[in-house]
């Protein structure tokens, strides 16, 4: 009998996290996919990753509204608890041999938390990483609510070993986003009119000399900082004279501020060589980043599919403090000068050579592996 394998899909950045993964395990003979699609990536104002995943010819099994509107702390965690209610029944009606959850986003949390206490097995990816902020955090308690673990990373999974699991339900599968990126690493001309096909508001500049890709996201806690943060990046790249293609924050708590800053700049500078987005496909927006000068953020796509690229990366603020890193990466405060700075220092060194730190590009297919073959139980024997 196949096993029934729930794997939920909660933002915009998980679905590019794993989609390897769920391809590998809808065609493995002895799994079968329940797919849940919930909160952000359900939202057309957060890119309509629903879309992406149709598209790529995924039928979502549940659909799980669960974000309450508002943007901050306390609307991050009603979330959470509205998706540990909603999910609960979910995985009722579905009763699947496991579950499989994502990263640190606060819906991770839940996911773990329902599955756990209705003793289904909980399958933790990416889990052992260190960043800022809350994140890290939830990434840790999702791992003691997690009875396996696939990790990216060699460091990643001494760390979890350490915090107490043990070592034969830590394996070690790189990331599923970097399979994309080693696609598109073989094929990495852009081959679209980014404008034309993602539409968006903003200049269509001409990008044949260069530009500049900006992902930048609230840091939960320093959510009153959002503001100060995001106008020290827009001016920033505002004068580094290329033109910029700017992706609009996650649904955390904060991005109402960071949209605000967005919005008021574009109204008070009237910047002509800047164009927003929404979304992209991930195989567009890697081939985007490939003929990119740089990327300036803290968005954990300049950490790990960057790494692997060879794309240059401008670290801004705490956000991915402490996780492992390439030599594509220079890190910065939010400081317009110092972001300024670190892009022309970009532009002096050139483009670095790729670090396979995060995988090879085979990750989708080791997770349907261990998936099949790995012992499912909820019983965890704890070492100390």
């Amino acid at each position: 009998m196949k096993r029934k394998i729930c794997v939920v899909v909660t933002a915009r950045p998980s679905y590019s996290r794993i989609r390897t993964a769920l391809t590998a395990i809808q065609q493995h003979p002895d799994l079968e996919l329940q797919l849940v699609v919930a909160a952000s990536a359900l939202l057309e104002r957060y890119g309509n990753a629903i879309g992406a995943i149709e598209r790529d010819g995924f039928v979502p099994a549940a659909r799980v509204y669960m974000v309450v509107e508002g943007e901050n702390l306390v609307t991050s965690a009603k979330t959470t608890g509205m998706g540990l209610v909603e999910l609960a029944t979910v995985f009722d009606n579905l009763r699947p041999d496991a579950v499989v959850t994502i990263a640190d986003r606060y819906e991770t949390l839940a996911t773990a938390v329902a599955a756990s206490y209705m003793n289904i097995p909980v399958v933790h990816v990416q889990g052992g990483e260190v960043t800022g902020s809350i994140d890290e955090k939830v990434r840790h308690a999702v791992t003691k609510l997690a009875n396996l673990h696939l990790v990216s990373t060699a460091q990643a999974r001494e760390r979890v070993i350490r915090l107490g699991e043990e070592p034969a339900h830590v394996l070690l599968t790189g990331c599923p986003s970097i399979d994309i990126a080693a696609e598109v690493a073989a094929s990495p001309a852009m081959d679209f009119d980014p404008f034309q096909k993602y539409g968006g508001v903003g200049a269509r500049g001409d990008l044949s000399k260069g530009y500049l890709v900006v992902m930048q996201h609230p840091v939960t806690t320093e959510y009153d900082g959002a503001r100060h943060q995001v106008d020290e990046t827009l001016y920033a790249v505002k004068d580094a004279g290329l033109p910029v293609l700017w992706f609009w924050p996650n649904v955390d708590a904060g991005s109402d501020g960071t949209s605000k800053g967005i919005r008021v700049f574009r109204e008070k500078e009237k910047p002509e060589h800047f164009h927003f987005f929404r979304n992209m496909f991930p195989e567009d927006f890697l081939r985007l980043l490939c003929g990119a000068t740089a990327i300036v953020g803290n968005s954990s796509v300049a950490i790990r599919e960057c790494s692997f690229l060879g794309v240059p990366a401008v670290n801004v603020g705490s956000r991915q403090q402490g996780r492992e890193r390439g030599i594509n990466v220079i890190d910065v405060d939010h400081d317009r000068t110092a972001i300024a700075a670190a892009i022309r220092e970009h532009q002096r060194r050139g483009r670095p050579a790729p670090d396979h730190l995060y995988g090879d590009g085979q990750a989708g297919h080791r997770i349907a592996d261990c998936l099949a073959t790995a012992a499912l139980t909820v019983e965890k024997r704890l070492t100390y």
